[in-house]
């Protein structure tokens, strides 16, 4: 009988930050504002950071892979019994039962069966289990640390022993074994432990970064204070840089608390300073009776930046007629104006084309907002102008020498125009579909396989660290298998990870093969960069909705890469990050049983209410795909928002989206439906079929306001 272990709770939310979104990879473009770089990038270096983490959210438990790579035994090092992979049932229940031991605090019955164990992958594993709960054991912990320097829970142990040793107060210890980090508590103790072991000019240097932040500190940190709040450092210079550092943060706790360290003037200083945070055009009138003192210039920027959050236009208006009152340095004014600039951008103010080209710190960011106002106005020699801003580099992305190609065709250089959407055709991406619509050229597929022999996949498989990830993967325990898969990548060559996405396609591991090949930046493996799972229901589905099922491939593999247990941080679920609210809703439309949140894991449940949002946002916006698809995104309200006064083509109402979340969903869900459509030989619809004009809008017959997913995505810039 096999005992199955309900994984531990989890502390870091892995699949919840990675998976919320899978994006779109064209060919070569580097661009981070492109479907190709962010995204995945974004997804990645979040994996890369749950890694060091003790554990992350438990999910429930993925599709059971198999075992395709055969002969990946290995005789292994140590007493215990040899790891044999012709009996790996029979050593996982041993491995089982000394978890079940040590659970129990059956410390006799763990290490013997601990010890049949040593050649085990997941032996280290399971001594860390062990240490964790026994960190007082110096020798065992120091002797683990060493021989298990590469294992992934060496990194987890170190830190938890660090913790031990400071709370007890064993500073050399600490000082000796403690290394450069991004955890606020330790770097706390660090400076604590200097401190304690007389350097004490490096510890108060180091607690005054600590105490300038703009956020609240951990307790860990409060003995560290109490000293540097003895020493000569802490003075007005310090109080003044984490008051402005917290309200920038919109922490006005925290800023009211560091005021009361002030001197009487520079208290009522900060008390208008909290006025103008909260309400800066009724308060702006007191700050110009105050220009002089020495805080109105930073004072005026915030007040002027906060208000263009909520009425930019009082803002722009404001800051041109005041700013003279203030001597505000060039570094915060070329702030703001970027601020003001992108503001109206993004409120598709038609101002904003000349207030961005006036920017003495314009960036790719802003140069591209530039282009879209243009676009929004339909204004081709400003559209033109405006990508030659981007310089030689700026205009390479396939994005821009398509804008660049349509400006020529309205502006009566039709040569140049061909020219350049005849190179574009052979792209595979949005912009290269669109030009071959244009250029009636077929979609390019550019299907070029990973070549991998089956030495070098197994040789992949039988490296230690990935025998951990498959052992994992065998016990069901996903997000552990994660960690460690990118764990064991880190420790390749740049050379052998194509190979290891390979393997992870083999073990049939679809979100784990995406993400992988994609730090190799190969593009063009078409099978294993578009996964065909869950055809069936994904054809069901499609067909009982009356929709083309290349449109479901592709918004499952932008939502969740074809993980069925994928969760987003704002709690969407399963294939096609559908939000329990919103499920809720569907299911009473359905005349169906709520069942709760964890039936929306059920790949066949969460297709049928999918594939049912989907189609009833498709008939909301008149069929129109893109529309769809932003609503699904981003909201049915929010889009209607966007709608434009007059017809526009799709694709520059696409491009002028604000959200770049939401735009880059679109894009990436369109070329991917073409994609599949290549992939399961399907001919039938065409980038032009999914993005004809968007039209204004139109009195609604009836609202979505309750199926509304409520996520907002993030917008390009910070806003207040």
């Amino acid at each position: 009988m096999r005992i199955k272990r309900v994984p531990l709770p989890l502390l870091s939310m892995v699949s919840a930050c990675l998976l919320w979104s899978v994006a779109v990879f064209s060919d070569g473009d580097p661009v981070a504002d492109t479907p190709a770089a962010g995204h995945d990038s974004m997804q990645l270096a979040m994996l890369k950071q749950a890694q060091d983490s003790d554990s992350a959210n438990s999910v429930a438990p993925a599709d059971q892979a198999g075992d395709p790579v055969e002969g990946a035994g290995d005789a292994g090092t140590g007493a215990g019994i040899p790891f044999d992979d012709a009996d790996p049932a029979g050593l996982r229940e041993l491995f089982l039962q000394a978890e079940h031991a040590l659970d129990n605090g059956d410390n006799a019955n763990y290490f013997l069966l601990a010890e049949k164990l040593e050649s085990y992958p997941l032996y280290p594993y399971l001594r860390y289990q062990w240490l964790k709960k026994h960190l007082g054991d110096e020798r065992q912990v120091t002797e683990f640390l060493q021989q298990h320097a590469s294992s992934r829970y060496a990194g987890i142990l170190k830190r938890q022993w660090l913790y031990a040793l400071a709370k007890k107060q064993r500073w050399q210890k600490f000082l000796q074994y403690y290394s450069d980090t991004d955890d606020t508590r330790l770097n706390c103790y660090y400076r604590r432990a200097q401190f304690s072991t007389g350097d004490r000019q490096a510890a108060l240097d180091g607690a005054k970064e600590l105490w300038i932040a703009g956020h609240s500190q951990p307790h860990e940190c409060d003995p560290l204070f109490a000293q540097l709040k003895k020493s000569d450092l802490f003075n007005t210079d310090l109080f003044w840089q984490r008051f402005e550092a917290a309200l920038r943060s919109n922490h006005t706790g925290l800023a009211t608390y560091v005021k009361k360290f002030m001197s009487a003037d520079d208290r009522k200083t900060a008390a208008l300073w909290l006025k103008l945070h909260r309400d800066p055009e009724r308060y702006l009138p007191e700050l110009f009776d105050h220009a002089d003192v020495v805080q109105a210039p930073s004072m005026f920027v915030h007040a002027i930046s906060r208000l263009a959050g909520s009425d930019v236009n009082r803002a722009v208006e404001l800051w041109d007629e005041n700013r003279d009152r203030f001597d505000v340095d060039r570094k915060q004014s070329d702030k703001l104006e970027h601020r003001l600039a992108m503001q109206l951008a993004f409120d598709n103010d038609a101002r904003a084309y000349d207030r961005l080209g006036r920017l003495d710190d314009a960036d790719y960011n802003s140069r591209s907002w530039r282009i879209r106002v243009a676009l929004s106005e339909q204004n081709w020699p400003h559209v033109a102008a405006a990508i030659e801003d981007l310089g030689d580099s700026g205009r390479e992305p396939e994005k821009w020498q398509y804008w660049l190609a349509r400006a020529y065709q309205e502006t009566g250089k039709p040569l140049q125009a061909e020219e350049l959407l005849s190179d574009l055709s052979q792209k595979r991406d949005f912009y290269g579909y669109l030009a071959a619509d244009r250029t009636n050229q077929r979609y390019q597929l550019s299907d070029k396989p990973i070549e991998v022999t089956a030495q070098e996949l197994s040789n992949i498989a039988n490296r230690e660290e990935f025998r951990v990830a498959r052992e994992f993967r065998a016990l069901e325990r996903d997000t552990e298998a994660k960690l460690q898969w990118w764990h064991a990548l880190r420790q390749l060559d740049a050379a052998e990870i194509p190979a290891a996405a390979k393997l992870a396609q083999q073990w049939q591991w679809d979100e784990i093969a995406i993400l992988t090949i994609a730090r190799a930046k190969h593009w063009d493996d078409i099978d294993l960069r578009f996964p065909l799972s869950y055809s069936d229901t994904i054809q069901r589905n499609a067909a009982q909705q009356n929709l083309n099922p290349v449109i479901l491939y592709g918004m499952i593999r932008r939502e969740s890469a074809f993980n069925k247990d994928a969760h987003s941080a704002a709690g969407a679920c399963g294939l096609m990050q559908i939000m329990p609210r919103t499920a809720r809703l569907i299911a009473r439309n359905l005349s169906e049983g709520w069942s709760g949140k964890s039936s929306l894991y059920d790949p066949d449940k969460n297709l049928e209410y999918g594939s049912y949002y989907y189609q009833q946002l498709l008939h909301q916006f008149n069929g129109h795909y893109a529309l769809a698809l932003a609503a699904y995104n981003a909201g049915p309200e929010r889009v209607k928002q966007w709608l434009p006064d007059a017809s526009m083509p799709a694709d520059i109402w696409i491009e002028t989206i604000p959200y770049r979340e939401t735009r880059d969903y679109v894009t990436s869900v369109l070329v991917y439906a073409m994609i599949y459509q290549q992939r399961i030989h399907s001919g039938v619809l065409t980038m032009n079929d999914l993005t004809p004009d968007v039209q204004p809008p139109r009195k609604e017959e009836f609202t979505m306001n309750d199926l509304t997913p409520d996520v907002r995505p993030s917008s390009e810039y910070t806003l207040n």
